[in-house]
Order: C-alpha cells, then sequence, then structure tokens
C-alpha cells in the first residue's frame, strides 16, 4: 500500500516562497498521477495542482495560476509544488495525494479521483 508523506510547510512572510515536498513510499511514484489539495480552516478541501504520471500534463487552479508550479522526479518518489508570491489566502493545510489512473498523461482535478492522501503539511502566510 502506498504511503504518502508532505514537508516543507511553514510560516512565510506574505510575497515569499514556499517549496513542499512528497515523498511516496513503498511503490513507485512513476504508476501515480499526483494533486496537490488544501483547506484552509472552517472551508473545504480545494483542488491546486496536479500532475500526470509521465509529467507532460499539468493542471492548476486559477487561484494559483502562475505562481504555483507543480513537478516530478519519479527516481526520487517525489512530488513538489514551488509556491512563489505567497498572500494570506494560501493558508492552508495542503495535502498530497495519489491516482493510480491508467492513463500517462491524465491529471485529475477532483478528490473524490485520488485514492491515497498524505497527513498534510500547514501553510501559513502573514503579512
Amino acid at each position: 500500500q502506498v504511503q504518502l508523506v508532505e514537508s516543507g510547510g511553514g510560516l512565510v512572510q506574505a510575497g515569499g516562497s514556499l517549496r513542499l515536498s512528497c515523498v511516496v513510499s513503498r511503490r513507485t511514484l512513476s504508476i501515480y498521477a499526483m494533486g496537490w489539495f488544501r483547506q484552509a480552516p472552517g472551508k473545504e478541501r480545494e483542488f491546486v495542482a496536479a500532475i500526470s504520471r509521465n509529467g507532460g500534463n499539468t493542471k492548476y487552479a486559477d487561484a494559483v495560476k502562475g505562481h504555483f508550479t507543480i513537478s516530478r522526479d519519479n527516481a526520487k518518489n517525489t512530488v513538489y509544488l514551488q509556491m512563489n508570491s505567497l498572500k494570506p489566502d494560501d493558508t492552508a493545510v495542503y495535502y498530497c495525494a495519489a491516482d493510480s489512473s491508467y492513463s500517462f498523461t491524465y491529471a485529475a482535478v477532483g478528490s473524490n479521483e485520488y485514492e491515497y492522501w498524505g497527513q498534510g503539511t500547514q501553510v501559513t502566510v502573514s503579512s
């Protein structure tokens, strides 16, 4: 069974940057499409970014487009979320998720399309 562990969260000033990492263990990363989601206090979990198994297709929520970048390094079994120009609205718990899609190019945006989830890492952006 796949295990996902996020890291890289923390406190950052508005306008700053963070890079989140998600390490996949017990299974090979290459068989999964990967996504990042976030949940702010009192709000529903929302889609942030996704990347296909082969890394060729990426998707982003409108709110983060142009500021966040998702990438993967299958050799390290790690998925990254580079977050630039952070603002207080980005404050949330960020979760990585894995989808064992049969497609090499599909990148899902719906949370119900993902099978496995990490525990989350807190990102707090202050002014």
